[in-house]
């Protein structure tokens, strides 16, 4: 596709929302009942396989290719997945052994402009989300009920965020760039 000027787009402002958030918004529910999680450990769960499936074979010139017009390359999405999955579990961990810790953010979009995220293997990046995920489920899955509860805060927002709030958001994240890469792709 030949490239427009500066802030002109191929897109009608829905079709690039759609292809943003292809399965939407996250929208942390109201209530997260028990089956919710169980649902979303299940995603994180089985995630780190379903990624290294659609993408073992893929060449660099596909995994260098924008998952929509000025997106991230799928190369840039798998070490983001890594790295933000990465903070995800170390979150957890604070929440679980500080009381409602400060969490340090992070500027993703610099660390997608980063040399390691054009060029690196993702066989690293794809190593690392499944054994951050084999961990991250593993304490999510013994969890006692009473943890569940325990927060930390964003210095961004200011929200304090559950361990519950945690855990859909990231299996939403999952899904979310599971799915850029499956629309990449076709």
């Amino acid at each position: 596709m030949p490239s427009l000027p500066e802030g002109m787009s191929y897109y009608s402002d829905m079709e690039l929302e759609q292809l943003k958030y292809p399965i939407g918004k996250f929208k942390k529910p109201e209530t997260i009942t028990a089956e919710m999680l169980k649902e979303a450990i299940k995603i994180l769960e089985f995630f780190p396989e379903q990624l290294k499936l659609m993408t073992y074979n893929l060449k660099d010139v596909q995994l260098d290719q924008p998952y929509r017009e000025g997106g991230w390359t799928i190369r840039q999405l798998i070490h983001h997945i890594a790295d933000s999955h990465s903070h995800a579990y170390i979150r957890v961990r604070w929440t679980l052994t500080e009381d409602n810790p400060m969490i340090k953010a992070y500027d993703q979009d610099a660390f997608a402009k980063l040399f390691d995220y054009a060029k690196a293997p993702i066989a690293w990046s794809l190593s690392h989300i499944e054994a951050v995920h084999q961990k991250l489920v593993y304490i999510l899955k013994n969890l006692e009920e009473s943890q569940w509860e325990r927060t930390f805060q964003h210095p961004e927002t200011g929200d304090e965020i559950s361990l519950k709030a945690i855990t859909m958001l990231y299996s939403w994240h999952s899904m979310h760039h599971f799915s850029h890469i499956k629309n990449a792709l076709r």
